[in-house]
């Protein structure tokens, strides 16, 4: 008898308003009609995650393929695919409740315009916060475009491909790990960057810096430690990564301009780091999400990485 595909679906009622967002830069979630794609491994097992919106919640449906299902021990597809859902839940944030976070500033002068505008506004995530972790060092320090072509070699050369859908998946820890640096660098990553992910792969790949632990410390400890890798990466990790909203990447360029404008009143000033921190600590829990809004309301200007187009 012929194995069959393993699919599971699930249906959620977002607790407040939310809009299915577009594809992303780097190419692995992509925009299928009404539907957004996505390929994710969980213990080695591919799943295909397609999500769509309609008036009555948003539909995840997960695909193991009858090849895949076949080869995964008892049970495993099925729990992939649970799993699978559960991060691209997770990566869109549909489950979050944003009311307090509304009814709090809603009437703010820095955040509110783009608040009352644009209430739906949820921080892009990644299903996997190693990937935001090996994404922020790509970009750090150069323009995002630059970036997100490096991102997409990176995945082309080194990803995981369903030969089914097309799609594609970054590649594991474990194969970043044991990757040469002159690979990377053949891929227009720097040196001190090729390293950098290198040596972050392998503290994850080892346990040492377990990104899902709910100690998030202990690992943000354990990435410092490696030369390359200082705030601002820490920052993303926890943001776009362990959905921490009160973790704001206050290094990045457009923040130093949007608090530089709002202390000077002079477009194309630049603020510090800690004066970015000082206009965004007043909202506490929230200071992530609020500096999203703040980006929109203020015209954030030019960045390096483009911090608005991580928000959705």
């Amino acid at each position: 008898m012929l194995a069959a595909a393993v699919t599971v679906r699930r249906e959620v009622k977002p607790l407040w308003p939310f809009r299915l967002p577009r594809g992303g830069m780097d190419g692995v979630m992509r925009r299928n009609g009404e539907a957004l794609e996505r390929l994710l491994h969980v213990a080695a097992v591919p799943v295909v995650v397609r999500v769509r919106q309609s008036s009555s919640g948003v539909a995840f449906t997960a695909t193991v393929t009858a090849d895949s299902a076949v080869q995964a021990p008892d049970g495993a597809a099925a729990q992939a695919a649970e799993e699978a859902i559960t991060r691209m839940r997770f990566a869109l944030a549909v489950d979050d409740d944003l009311r307090p976070f509304w009814d709090a500033f809603r009437d703010d002068p820095l955040v509110g315009p783009s608040l009352r505008a644009r209430p739906h506004l949820r921080i892009q995530r990644r299903p996997d916060p190693f990937e935001a972790l090996a994404w922020a060092i790509c970009e750090q320090l150069i323009e995002y475009a630059r970036a997100t072509a490096i991102q997409r070699r990176i995945v082309a050369r080194l990803g995981r491909r369903c030969e089914h859908s097309g799609l594609r998946d970054l590649p594991d820890a474990a194969t970043l790990a044991g990757t040469a640096p002159a690979l990377l660098q053949s891929l227009d990553l720097s040196a001190g960057r090729s390293l950098a992910l290198i040596r972050a792969a392998r503290e994850v790949t080892s346990g040492r810096a377990d990104l899902r632990a709910p100690d998030h410390e202990h690992a943000w400890k354990r990435l410092r430690a490696i030369p390359g890798i200082g705030q601002w990466t820490i920052d993303v990790l926890a943001l776009h990564g362990q959905g921490r909203y009160d973790c704001v990447p206050a290094g990045d360029l457009a923040y130093l301009k949007w608090a530089g404008r709002q202390l000077s009143g002079r477009p194309g000033a630049r603020a510090t780091e800690d004066e970015v921190r000082e206009l965004l600590a007043p909202f506490g829990e929230w200071a992530g999400l609020a500096g999203a809004h703040a980006l929109r309301a203020g015209g954030g200007g030019g960045s390096l990485r483009a911090s608005p187009r991580n928000a959705m």
